[in-house]
């Protein structure tokens, strides 16, 4: 099963968490790492596969973006940087610092921040990646898939890969490592996990309509696009929206400039 890298989050409330386990695995390259219920339920997460390098799934996933794109949730930054050998506008974000660091040592451009947080080109990117789990992130399908609305230029493109069943589940999880015991209470974070069926669900009453849907590789994945009108009439400019800078709090409406 494929879950987040973007295991700690920002929710529109404020709260943020942190998760050393996962900061460890993604320096060391492998696991054993587990999203943790709180009845024990565990999910593993492929640490292994988002170290690697992209592979043939990731590339038929890639090979349809457009334009400048954002990878929500990038991890250790495989597919940013697999995006940037081609030639592509690419920036990455999460919130942890090693995923960021490890991005931005392989070639990648990515943001230590919260998909809930300022960003840079609001409202500009063209296409919009959330893969490997990352629907879950913040625990709140419709806040997200409303923040990606607000993200992506007018009729603008959301890849996103889905659980291989129908799941709509909201639950509270704690990431742990190889004893699987977790921390303490506070480390819990909210996640959702969703099949196909429950993705378009969620989405289709804020304005995206269904492009695509298809498997590959034992993986399943939906393509969105937004709203095709908006109030601002901005173009895009794929160029100016890419900065490896990590500034905290850039003005909403100004790209981060490349140093």
């Amino acid at each position: 099963m494929s879950t987040a890298h973007e295991v700690m989050a920002r929710d529109t409330s404020g709260h943020s968490w942190s998760a050393d386990p996962y900061a460890d695995a993604l320096r060391a390259g492998r696991g054993p790492l587990f999203l943790r219920r709180g009845d024990g339920w565990l999910l593993p997460l492929d640490v292994e596969r988002w170290c690697a390098r992209a592979d043939a799934v990731d590339r038929q996933v890639l090979d349809r973006c457009e334009g400048a794109v954002l990878d929500v949730g990038c991890g250790p930054g495989r597919l940013v940087v697999e995006l940037a050998s081609l030639g592509r506008p690419v920036l990455g974000i999460d919130v942890s610092q090693a995923a960021v660091v490890h991005t931005a040592r392989l070639g990648g451009r990515a943001l230590r921040r919260s998909v809930f947080e300022p960003l840079p080109g609001e409202g500009r990117w063209d296409t919009a990646l959330l893969l490997d789990g990352n629907l879950g992130i913040g625990g709140d399908p419709h806040a997200l898939l409303r923040r990606l609305g607000e993200l992506l230029r007018p009729g603008g493109l959301l890849i996103a890969e889905t659980v291989p069943a129908d799941v709509d589940e909201h639950v509270d999880v704690r990431i742990v490592g190889a004893s699987a015991t977790g921390d303490s209470a506070d480390a819990t974070f909210p996640w959702a996990r969703l099949g196909t069926p429950a993705l378009l669900r969620h989405a289709h009453p804020l304005g995206w309509r269904t492009a695509d849907q298809w498997t590959a590789g034992g993986r399943s994945f939906v393509a969105l696009r937004s709203r095709s009108t908006s109030s601002s009439a901005e173009a895009p400019n794929s160029r100016a929206v890419i900065s490896s800078h990590r500034r905290r709090k850039p003005l909403a409406d100004r790209p981060v400039a490349n140093s």
